[in-house]
């Protein structure tokens, strides 16, 4: 008898033996899980937005592909509002942020060009390269002279193409921020473009919580990818940039031109969530909180990072998940975060702070790693 999935079968088997099999579980307990950061996921606000488009006649689905039935009023104006919110010549709508990087990263870079990535770059990122014609190189965690090395290597071995930059604004496990003036200052030197992933620092971070790029907004070689999944709360993603980067993702991207578009009411969602975020009230209460979560958690080990995501970084994959899972059986939604995720050895607990939870839901979180520490 014929036995099917049996390589899928070890590596599972492989996976649980050093811990780290992954399975679905529901939400449950204080939310110190989600990137809902600003909680406006579940804000009525967005509701009455969707509502509202319901009742004007946007429709539930898109129906096909942008390029064929499925480009929605919806979407366009989305996209226009989005680019003028964030500084940006053109914005070009996706359904996910990975999807949005993967192909921004498999189309733009050409043949003969480099990519200098980030260590910690997000996934999706990898996965545009790995599609990508360009060559790519890894650079040092947030050393500008690594990147800046590396495509003077590059020059020096006879590269002639592009450079291109990819890096996230803040990073997703660490919490810790680019250094995003420097790296355009390098762009600039190299008549290089810097792609900057805001995913977990749009609407946290910036003038009216337009992404720790703000301040680069406009530049001709500065593409800025926009997630809209987090502190948004809705779906999606928008990338900004010069328009020409748009027209040619619409002709080359594979990911957007043979994908069905988002649900048009989804877009309409995502503009009201950005003139949600335009008001600095709930920037201003998770700052707060931020601030006194780092001191609460300090005494159990959380290292402060200055942003919404305090990792608690235990190092062993099996110890990391057993905390994790004494934790969530108290009420407290922490989850463990394992390789290839993280670097191996740095397994840990990834708190995150939203406006889900408050002051009293910390100082009961602290106290609870306390004991387990």
């Amino acid at each position: 008898m014929t036995i099917y999935f049996e390589d899928q079968r070890r590596d599972l088997d492989a996976l649980a033996e050093r811990a780290r099999a992954r399975s679905l579980s529901p939400r449950a307990g204080r939310d110190f899980a989600s990137n809902d950061y600003l909680a406006l996921a579940g804000d009525p606000a967005l509701a009455a937005a969707v509502r509202d488009a319901i009742a004007s006649g946007v429709p539930i689905g898109s129906g096909g592909s942008r390029l064929l039935r499925g480009n929605h009023p919806a979407h366009e104006a989305l996209e226009a509002n989005a680019a003028r919110f964030f500084g940006a010549e053109s914005a070009l709508y996706f359904s996910t942020g990975y999807a949005a990087n993967a192909a921004l990263l498999a189309t733009l870079p050409q043949r003969g060009d480099l990519i200098v990535h980030d260590a910690l770059i997000h996934a999706s990122v990898h996965e545009g390269m790995r599609l990508s014609r360009a060559e790519a190189r890894m650079a040092t965690h947030n050393d500008v002279s690594a990147f800046e090395d590396a495509i003077a290597a590059w020059r020096r071995a006879g590269g002639t193409g592009r450079a291109w930059i990819a890096v996230e604004s803040l990073y997703s496990m660490d919490g810790d921020q680019a250094p995003l003036a420097d790296l355009a200052a390098l762009a600039d030197r190299h008549d290089a473009i810097l792609i900057v992933d805001e995913a977990h620092a749009t609407g946290v971070f910036g003038a009216q919580g337009r992404g720790l790029a703000a301040g680069l907004a406009g530049r001709a070689n500065l593409i800025t990818l926009h997630t809209c999944g987090k502190a948004l709360g809705c779906e999606g993603a928008l990338l900004c940039g010069p328009a020409l980067v748009r027209d040619f993702l619409v002709n080359r991207g594979r990911a957007f031109i043979f994908s069905t578009a988002p649900s048009p009411l989804m877009a309409a969602a995502v503009g009201a969530a950005l003139e949600l975020i335009a008001a600095p009230e709930r920037r201003q209460r998770l700052d707060a909180l931020v601030a006194r979560a780092e001191t609460l958690l300090a005494p159990a080990g959380v290292r402060p990072t200055g942003s919404q995501i305090l990792p608690l970084v235990i190092g062993d994959d099996a110890r990391t998940m057993a905390m994790a899972a004494t934790l969530q059986e108290r009420g407290f939604d922490v989850r463990g975060i394992r390789p290839p995720t993280v670097p191996a050895g740095t397994a840990r607990l990834r708190i995150s702070l939203t406006l889900n939870v408050g002051e009293d839901d910390v100082a009961a979180l602290a106290a609870a790693l306390g004991e387990l520490a």
